[in-house]
């Protein structure tokens, strides 16, 4: 496709602006700061062991800095939706180290999301013998898709007891050690979108009356505590985490302390030595903004690596960069249908669209195909 002359000077002005430029991430040097983000595909085996046609899809995307898996569940307990990869058993890792591999041999970085997904699951997409856990016995919104029986409600889960909460704790270690062996460059927490670590945060899933419920520093200690024991299993420069604050995603809901608890999140969180925050802002699906004065605080108070998500375009993410908000910016759906989108942004070639159809469907279709 042809660019205008214009555009191309544009464009070529903006490739040398700061998202084309080099970053040191822990040890790690990124090539660029365009990242991408984590995204469910639903492409691994229904005993959620990845598939080879997972090398092929991330490595077609290693021209980014930084490659952030799709959500990775810990254990059986954890693993809440059709066809998402484990990182619990030797056969899981073997499987992820051809894709990591892949990514690697095309001069590639990439973290591993370890995603639990606590109550928002179903026991048709779940093991024999899996349970659904969450911090409460309280019953996500909605419907659940299952490859078995289609769209379902979403069932009453069990309330985890303290032991089965640091068992859990220690699966979300065992995973990270399990990535690296992988051949995972680093891990990425998942405590956004409504998933186990924030139905810990929010008190619209968390009720508790313990140690880990209550009050906003309560509320914030489980997460803590599991970021705390993976830096400590595999150091704090390979672990980032993802933030989603205002997100509604699962039946989340903002509440009134949410600004001080975030940033009270944040503080204990510098005190483990994880490396990346990683916020996502979900208005540009739907979602109410988190405010600019709390990102900016985020981004501010943060004395790593800080990672600003959500419906960026190239030069939104330049001037984010610029003005010191942030030091990566993460893309997610254009990267779907768009393997080489860090050549196009920097060529100003259109975007191809994604086609949602094929999200979440088995196959090459829509994934390895474009």
């Amino acid at each position: 496709m042809s660019i205008s002359p214009s555009a191309e000077k544009k464009t070529a002005a903006l490739a040398t602006a700061p998202l084309y430029s080099p970053y040191r991430l822990g040890s790690i040097i990124l090539k660029n700061r365009i990242v991408m983000a984590p995204m469910t595909r639903s492409r691994a085996t229904a005993e959620q062991v990845p598939m080879p046609i997972m090398a092929e899809y991330y490595s077609k995307r290693a021209s980014a800095g930084l490659i952030i898996s799709e959500g990775t569940g810990p254990s059986q307990d954890g693993t809440g939706y059709p066809r998402i990869p484990g990182l619990w058993n030797d056969e899981q890792v073997e499987a992820w180290k051809t894709v990591t591999a892949a990514v690697h041999a095309k001069g590639g970085v990439i973290f591993v999301q370890i995603m639990h997904t606590g109550r928002e699951s179903h026991l048709a997409n779940m093991a024999p013998g899996s349970e659904i856990v969450a911090p409460s016995a309280i019953a996500g919104e909605g419907q659940i898709h299952t490859d078995r029986l289609g769209m379902v409600p979403k069932p009453m889960p069990r309330a985890l007891s303290l032991e089965e909460i640091a068992k859990v704790r220690a699966e979300h270690v065992s995973a990270a050690v399990n990535a690296i062996a992988a051949g995972f460059d680093g891990v990425e927490l998942h405590a956004a979108n409504g998933y186990l670590l924030e139905q810990f945060l929010n008190p619209a899933s968390n009720q508790r009356t313990d140690a880990y419920g209550g009050t906003l520093e309560n509320r914030n200690r489980y997460v803590i505590e599991v970021a705390d024991a993976v830096a400590k299993a595999i150091g704090g420069d390979r672990v980032g985490i993802r933030l989603s604050p205002y997100g509604t995603n699962n039946g989340m809901t903002p509440f009134p302390e949410i600004d001080g608890q975030y940033l009270k999140l944040l503080a204990r969180l510098a005190e483990t030595g994880i490396e990346y925050i990683h916020l996502v802002d979900h208005s540009a699906m739907g979602a109410p903004p988190v405010p600019t004065a709390l990102k900016e605080a985020m981004s501010k108070q943060w004395p790593h690596t800080f990672i600003a998500s959500g419906g960026f375009d190239l030069e939104q993410a330049n001037e984010t960069l610029a003005a010191g908000r942030a030091d990566l910016i993460a893309f997610g759906r254009p990267f779907l249908a768009n393997p080489d989108l860090v050549e196009r942004l920097a060529r100003g070639i259109p975007l191809t669209a994604p086609d949602p159809s094929t999200f979440f469907t088995p196959g090459p279709n829509g994934y390895t195909d474009l």
